[in-house]
């Protein structure tokens, strides 16, 4: 356990930062002082996010431009090593998950039991924001006391390491409704497609078939439930599977076209891939003709709390998501392997080993 400590000075670390393309280092950062109502994190494990490597290879994820140093990181588990001083959230020496979200700061109207629209919503890790919002990938993170989630008994901070992820996939198959005894499509295997698929198979789908331009991350889709594969480039198949539900994941627009012509008439798919912005050209005409139902999925809100409950009890398989491990001191080697998705799916930095 992570020793407890008390300070109201700045907390510093070593800590994975972007600077811009092409331009990662680990270098000491300072943290500010924590406020009352923030607690200071000693972080354990972090995953790497598709939005890490953007920002790293292209400086920008999506509309996020990069504009100064990042601190990247928001899939992170850790230790509390210093309580909130007003005495919200967990006490020092509990080992936590991160909700890495603060909605607000909105004047456009969004259902309030859905705060994953906050469009004034800032995520840990991003440039979406002046200032940024600095992320986590640091040995020390002070952070709001209302982000941590204590880990239930039994569920070690590795095993929790895929929490955030998995939230993602787990909001993503509540969008897609009752999945027990249906045929599911999952298009794109990468690390939350393949969690997408773990879901699935504990929400009950009877048919889990997915879909990937690679060997590699269709084998980690079968390790954690998909009952078939087809690669990306077989048209035929993948239409020809006419699935009740269909998540795609792949963030691309040829992926959307698959998905929309591997439903079948009157069924739905479920959007979680972030397309970039503007006009995409898929054949939307098919979500008319077959009376589709398009859903869009973003992020997560609560289910983070069902995500840790089911890791704890062992209904959710996700083990074979995380195929590599690498010392912080190894960050750079880390991201470079986490862009390869023949060689990599889930790549975690472990941030206690130096």
């Amino acid at each position: 356990m992570a020793t407890t400590t008390t300070t109201t000075n700045p907390v510093t670390g070593p800590a994975v930062v972007v600077h811009g393309v092409g331009d990662l280092r680990i270098e000491a950062f300072e943290h500010a002082a924590p406020e009352p109502h923030e607690a200071v994190v000693d972080i354990a494990y972090g995953g790497i996010c598709g939005s890490d490597l953007h920002y790293w290879l292209h400086g920008a994820a999506g509309e996020s431009i990069l504009r100064a140093p990042l601190v990247l990181g928001h899939e992170v588990v850790g230790t509390v090593v210093q309580a909130a001083a007003d005495g919200s959230g967990p006490a020092a020496g509990t080992d936590v998950a991160v909700h890495p979200a603060t909605p607000g700061g909105d004047v456009v109207r969004y259902p309030a039991d859905r705060p994953n629209l906050s469009p004034g919503c800032t995520y840990l890790g991003s440039a979406a924001r002046v200032p940024h919002t600095q992320g986590a990938f640091s040995r020390y993170s002070v952070l709001p006391a209302r982000m941590l989630r204590p880990l239930p008994a039994g569920l070690t901070l590795r095993a929790a390491a895929l929490a955030e992820p998995a939230s993602v996939a787990w909001h993503a198959v509540s969008q897609a409704g009752d999945l027990n005894g249906k045929r599911v499509l999952v298009i794109g295997s990468g690390p939350i497609g393949s969690l997408i698929v773990a879901v699935a198979k504990r929400a009950g789908a009877a048919e889990i078939i997915a879909v990937d331009m690679h060997e590699a991350p269709l084998k980690i889709a079968r390790a954690v439930g998909a009952t078939g594969t087809i690669l990306a480039t077989d048209a035929e198949a993948i239409e020809a599977v006419q699935a009740d539900v269909v998540l795609e994941s792949s963030g691309n627009h040829r992926g959307l076209a698959s998905a929309l012509r591997g439903a079948m008439r009157g069924g739905k798919v479920v959007m979680v891939g972030l397309l970039p912005s503007g006009d995409q050209p898929v054949p939307i005409s098919l979500a008319i003709t077959r009376e589709l139902e398009l859903v869009g999925s973003f992020r997560f809100n609560s289910e983070i709390d069902d995500v840790l409950t089911a890791l704890a009890d062992g209904s959710l398989y996700v083990d074979p998501v995380v195929t590599h491990e690498f010392p912080s001191s190894e960050a750079l080697k880390a991201f470079d392997l986490a862009k390869d998705p023949t060689r990599s799916g889930k790549v975690l930095i472990s941030f206690r080993d130096q």
